[in-house]
């Protein structure tokens, strides 16, 4: 049994984490937002040292686009240099760090799933924020995993956004208008948080230090992925392709962001499902 303190504890996917932790049999120590700022170093520090952790997971970040966009200084000092602080507390005191980052680090030119190899080129202030992170952690923290996830769902609310995801928002939309509109010139990989959560406790599992891709395997576009969504439930809505005018993107963002777990594949590691199971789970479960 280890000691896991799981920062953004009451999140889409640090709730599960906190799940997946505790039913394998180890000791978890939730870390909310009223319980720490990762932006300030003295905060990490006095929760580090509270929790006294043997693995520590971040999952918090400042996720919202255009808020990133309008408040570029404070995307960095959660986004870059929280990790930062955490990588200096990991080194000093010994623990494992798992650092959660995303798949807006690539610029979704590339025309098939990116690998971990793959030279990232984020198109906005949030992936090159998540980018910045991902370097503190891989050159300060010394036992560390960083692991990029995409699309994520879950049952819990989305703190940092609108506090529904994708899924609940189409069934909700669905409901009410009875016709949505979905772009299809967007591509990405929709994971369910469950999935993601048990993954990364396998991966703790080890001590193969490294940068990982954890989604769903294969991907879709968002028109896609709202299509399968009516159909697993028996939705009756009229789905459309969203005009080029429809939905004005205020931020730049990859047009194909989908990633591949070859990492976990290289070591046999990949316990992630299709996209449509862990949808379908995800299903079961509302």
């Amino acid at each position: 049994m280890q000691r896991i303190a799981v920062i953004g504890a009451h999140g889409q996917l640090g709730t599960d984490l906190c799940h997946a932790y505790r039913s394998a049999g180890h000791e978890v120590v939730e870390l909310g937002q009223p319980d720490l700022d990762v932006a300030g170093a003295e905060d990490c520090a006095r929760a580090v040292d509270k929790a006294r952790p043997d693995v520590l997971i971040n999952t918090a970040a400042m996720h919202h686009l255009d808020k990133c966009e309008r408040d570029p200084a404070r995307a960095h000092a959660v986004n870059a240099l929280g990790p930062r602080h955490l990588a200096q507390l990991a080194r000093e005191r010994g623990f494992v760090l798992l650092h959660v980052s995303t798949d807006y680090v690539f610029d979704g030119t590339k025309g098939a799933a990116y690998v971990e190899t793959d030279a990232p080129r984020p198109l906005n202030v949030y992936g090159n924020s998540k980018l910045s992170g991902e370097y503190y952690v891989r050159t300060v923290a010394p036992k560390h995993f960083v692991v990029r996830v995409s699309g994520l769902f879950g049952r819990a609310p989305c703190k940092g956004k609108t506090g529904a995801n994708f899924v609940q928002n189409m069934l909700k939309l669905a409901r009410e208008r009875g016709e949505v509109k979905v772009v299809d010139s967007e591509w990405l990989c929709p994971t369910h948080t469950l999935d993601a959560a048990q993954q990364i406790l396998a991966l703790t599992g080890t001590r193969h230090w490294g940068l990982y891709h954890a989604v769903s395997r294969e991907g879709c576009s968002w028109y896609e992925f709202a299509r399968t969504i009516f159909d697993l439930t028996g939705t009756a809505v009229k789905l459309h392709v969203a005009g080029p005018n429809d939905f004005p993107a205020k931020v730049p963002r990859p047009a194909d962001s989908r990633l591949e777990n070859a990492a976990l594949q290289a070591l046999g590691l990949n316990r992630m499902p299709h996209w449509k199971e862990g949808l379908q789970r995800y299903l079961n479960m509302l």
